[in-house]
């Protein structure tokens, strides 16, 4: 597996795979042909169907700029290696002269012929839950400590980064207001509901200010905010809100908070190796379930749990998120994903409570749940994967008022 620097990216939203990755894509392609004054993509799959909602379109546009582009949008074509195919051509007048052909794969990562396209090397030899639990049991070590032990102590500093970018995130989302941009006109609720869960006593408060840091984070990801993918852009609220709950109401350290964002990472990482991240290859469940699995698994830690008890909440964060679906209506990271944001991270506290009650004995492994996933996502109909054909975005049908 590789570095959690792979898995953890700081960014803008509102979605890695549409706006990050081919935002990526767009500046390698440009570096190749630095002389080209035309270029023209093509967007397929999923891309295409939901890209502009997305803002895909203008994230290539941004990139290209000032030089020419032509977008050719093709949502009934899906490429053979994943939903999220891009073309790259440069262009002689209206001869392509140069293509390429690639992929956005899930949490802002590229691919093509050769492979993902990053620098990374692979610095976990371990690479299913099973053997990485198997090491902690049998060191004595906790799953942070697996982290250190393949990436060094440097990963700290690193960590410590994404921790600030996500308490700032949730801090710029708390005080914001107003509507969301784009055709659904959606007003933003974070303010609104963490000022309720300071004037609400009991657990109804301490629910609200979770679901308050959620919507934060889900609000800021859908205005282009920036945000850390985890291990997406359109899952980015549940790990952020679930480790600032524990720290502002239960008042755990920040050491003990980065070291939670360790082993989430490494969940993730768990999934992304071995599963997929990619809503539009699995549906949602790769992307809030894995988030609802790491941030379950973390918080199970930070509060005192064993490597078996971590295990536990993370197992059961994603297999009660079996099965979820993609249907953002309109194409926009919005409807259902930011109230899928805050409900999902309550679920993940509840995975680490329930699982802290236990000895963390069960039947079912996590790598079983991220095989099933993976089993599930192929059995999914391709509608029900981030193409805006079925589910909620068939359904609902928003009246656009014309300006």
């Amino acid at each position: 597996m590789q570095s959690l620097r792979e898995l953890y990216k700081i960014g803008y939203g509102p979605s890695s795979s549409h706006t990050i990755a081919p935002g990526r894509a767009a500046k390698m392609f440009c570096k190749k042909h630095p002389d080209i004054k035309k270029f023209r993509v093509t967007l397929y799959g999923s891309l295409a169907a939901t890209g502009v909602g997305h803002g895909t379109d203008k994230v290539i546009e941004t990139v290209i700029n000032p030089r020419e582009v032509d977008i050719i949008w093709k949502p009934e074509i899906e490429l053979p290696v994943h939903p999220n195919g891009l073309l790259f051509e440069a262009m002689d007048e209206d001869k392509a002269i140069d293509s390429w052909e690639v992929y956005s794969v899930g949490g802002g990562d590229l691919k093509d012929n050769t492979g993902l396209l990053n620098d990374a090397s692979q610095v976990y030899d371990l690479t299913t839950m099973d053997d990485i639990l198997a090491w902690c049991l049998e060191e004595g070590r906790s799953f942070w400590e697996y982290v250190e032990f393949c990436e060094g102590k440097e990963i700290w500093d690193f960590l410590a980064d994404v921790w600030s970018v996500m308490k700032e995130s949730i801090a710029r989302g708390l005080e914001e207001e107003g509507v969301l941009p784009g055709t659904l006109r959606i007003a933003r609720k974070a303010s609104s509901y963490y000022i309720r869960s300071k004037t609400t006593t009991g657990s109804t408060g301490n629910i609200g200010l979770l679901f308050a840091a959620a919507l934060a984070v889900a609000e800021e990801n859908a205005a282009c905010g920036k945000v850390v993918t985890a291990p997406t852009c359109g899952a980015s609220g549940v790990v952020p809100a679930v480790l600032y709950f524990l720290k502002e109401d239960q008042e755990f350290s920040d050491k003990r908070i980065i070291r939670g964002l360790a082993t989430a990472g490494l969940i993730g990482n768990i999934v992304k190796t071995n599963g997929s991240i990619s809503g539009a290859e699995v549906g949602c469940q790769g992307e809030l379930g894995t988030a609802c699995a790491m941030a379950a698994g973390a918080a199970a830690q930070i509060m005192g749990g064993t490597p078996k008890q971590v295990e536990y909440a993370a197992e059961m964060g994603f297999e009660h998120n079996l099965g979820l679906t993609c249907d953002p209506v309109e194409g926009y990271v919005q409807i259902p994903c930011i109230e899928r944001n805050a409900f999902i991270s309550q679920k993940a506290r509840e995975c680490a409570v329930y699982s802290l009650f236990s000895d963390g004995s069960h039947k079912i492994s996590f790598d079983q749940v991220v095989e099933t996933m993976m089993q599930t996502g192929k059995d999914l109909q391709s509608k029900y994967r981030e193409t805006s054909l079925g589910g909620l975005a068939r359904i609902v049908r928003p009246v656009i008022k014309k300006a």
